[in-house]
């Protein structure tokens, strides 16, 4: 049947958003149940990404369900009432598709990459798996000693160390500032009756979205959708809603605390140090401005970080900045891998040329420099049907806002060096977090 389609763009309701980009079509349905359905139809593709996105992540576990959503991650793999972990993976491999899954803080997400003609089958396993995982006690347990191995090999990369302190020590005690997958004493503690908790009060009709791009056809994947869901005995209950957004109204504020300095022990040869502080949230309208921002601090080769601290100075190999927005909040840092006994002076360059953006803005030729960039890495970035199908997820559940290509191209562009350095000056106003990773006295 065909499905009448309420767009989360800058068109009218009910209408079609052609994207502009070789005829792609962008089109999106609420579905009985409240589940929200996104394609964008490619001409000419033979391939399909498609994605089931369930509105919960790291951020939404309570207590005794913390490391619950990574958990959840590696479950739904291994069997439903209909399906063994074999019969999931063998239906992928015989028709030369990839699946797999990612957990974050606000989000799940699991898909697959298969042949236009091999959609619906993709539709019906993964749709078997949110709906009626069986989380059998068993795997659970097999899945606890994998997940132990997992945050072990992340705790042996002392950058990812350096992250994860980082935010933990930026965002304090909310849920944000807890690592994703759990950490070693969750994940040995968390119960199975609490996993299944949590998979009961969050993997619902309401709370998901199914997006798709590539060679697919939007009204037969909405058939295809309920008809899976149902399948795995969901009620769709017609006058239901979609769940609202999350409105971040919890974190705002989250982080505004002191000056904080951490030192974290690991036997290894190079320091990491990040510095940084609060950031911006992921619907803030200065998200553009912050990219820019991003591109000429520590985005590239001629980035001033990288010009300053290795080429000029030769005090480290990896430098840059990064920047990670949330409903209600966000986190801003630089980062630099060094020898140890230049960490002090590297830090303080980390810190410099944060401040001396803040005081001299960028100039006009980093503007021109860091919008080519950002503008050329995005189309090149959307070349591929996955960061189509994501951008579709994301911007259904984080901003509600689906721009066109054209659109947000524009938006950066429009960004101006006084932006840039207003927004520089909040930054390097917010009181600072300075993480060290490496082989410091305990």
């Amino acid at each position: 049947m065909p499905w009448n389609l309420p767009l989360i763009a800058s068109g009218e309701p009910g209408s079609e958003l052609t994207a502009g980009q070789e005829g792609a079509v962008i089109r999106r349905s609420v579905l009985p149940g409240g589940v929200r359905v996104l394609t964008e139809s490619m001409p000419g593709l033979r391939s399909t990404t498609v994605g089931a996105w369930v509105g919960v992540g790291s951020r939404d576990e309570t207590d005794g369900h913390h490391g619950a959503t990574h958990f959840l991650e590696h479950l739904l793999f291994k069997g439903t009432a209909r399906r063994s972990a074999m019969d999931i993976a063998e239906a992928f491999d015989e028709v030369g598709g990839e699946a797999n899954a990612a957990t974050g803080k606000e989000h799940t997400c699991y898909y697959a990459r298969v042949l236009d003609t091999d959609l619906p089958m993709a539709v019906d396993v993964i749709s078997d798996m949110v709906t009626s995982a069986s989380i059998d006690a068993d795997e659970l347990e097999t899945e606890r000693g994998v997940i132990l191995e997992e945050i072990a090999m992340n705790d042996d990369d002392p950058s990812d160390v350096a992250h994860e302190e980082f935010a933990q020590a930026v965002l304090g005690d909310h849920p944000l500032g807890r690592p994703i997958g759990g950490t070693p004493a969750s994940i040995q503690a968390v119960p199975r009756d609490a996993v299944w908790e949590h998979y009961q009060w969050h993997y619902r009709p309401e709370t998901l979205v199914v997006a798709a791009a590539g060679g697919v056809d939007h009204d037969a994947l909405c058939t295809q959708v309920v008809d899976a869901l149902g399948a795995g005995g969901w009620e769709l209950d017609p006058s239901a809603p979609p769940r609202a957004r999350r409105d971040g109204a919890d974190a705002v504020g989250v982080g505004a605390h002191g000056a904080v300095e951490l030192e974290v022990h690991r036997p290894v040869e190079q320091a990491n140090v990040i510095l940084g502080s609060v950031g911006i949230s992921a619907s803030d309208d200065r998200r553009f401005t912050l990219s820019v921002l991003n591109a000429a601090l520590g985005g590239g080769m001629s980035s001033r970080l990288f010009q300053e601290i290795r080429e000029k100075r030769g005090l480290a190999y990896s430098t840059y900045s990064f920047a990670s927005g949330h409903a209600g909040t966000g986190v801003f840092g630089l980062y630099a891998g060094c020898t140890p006994g230049k960490v002090d002076e590297v830090t303080a360059l980390l810190g410099s040329e944060l401040d001396r953006l803040a005081d001299g803005g960028i100039t006009q030729a980093e503007l021109t420099r860091s919008v080519g960039q950002l503008c050329g890495g995005m189309v090149l970035g959307l070349e591929d049907t996955g960061s189509r199908m994501s951008r579709l997820g994301k911007s259904e559940l984080v901003s509600g806002e689906l721009l066109s290509i054209a659109e947000s191209l524009d938006r950066i562009r429009s960004v101006t060096l006084e932006d840039v350095q207003t927004l520089a000056s909040e930054l390097a106003g917010r009181p600072r977090t300075v993480v060290r990773v490496g082989p410091f006295a305990a």
